[in-house]
């Protein structure tokens, strides 16, 4: 049985990779509106990242403040298809990427059944997943107009 407080760990740290993933999209993007909106979901999603992180210390556990190895990657993938590609196209496609990654993990964790979520972290990770699809159709939306 898969513990929550790891899998919340998990979920946390993987959301605090995307609101980073945000940030450094809009610093790379060369397009005012979609930097505009890439700050926007960063500031959207770092919302839920607090909510997250007060889980985690109502839980005894500190909090998530630092990339994980694996968002480390990511951005550093990031900064190599910008500089072989268009900004634009390559931040709106590694966000949307990135988006798919984070709904398919909230997805599995609020469908596995060999974890017992409490009723307030279920409530929590319904209410970040409902976040995240949004940023799934958001970065859908931006690939079909600018790519």
């Amino acid at each position: 049985m898969t513990n929550t407080v790891e899998l919340l760990k998990d979920l946390t740290q993987t959301t605090y990779d995307s609101v980073e993933g945000y940030r450094k999209a809009a610093e790379k993007v060369e397009s005012p509106t979609i930097k505009q909106a890439f700050s926007r979901r960063s500031g959207d999603r770092a919302q839920i990242l607090n909510k997250m992180n007060d889980a985690l210390q109502a839980k005894g556990e500190q909090p998530i403040t630092a990339v994980s190895i694996e968002g480390s990657a990511h951005q550093t993938f990031l900064s190599i298809a910008n500089a072989l590609t268009d900004s634009n196209e390559a931040a709106i496609e590694r966000v949307e990427e990135g988006e798919e990654y984070l709904a398919e993990k909230f997805r599995d964790a609020l469908t596995d059944e060999d974890v017992e979520l409490d009723p307030d972290t279920r409530t929590l990770i319904e209410t970040a997943y409902r976040d995240v699809r949004e940023g799934e159709r958001f970065a859908d939306m931006l690939e079909e107009q600018y790519a």
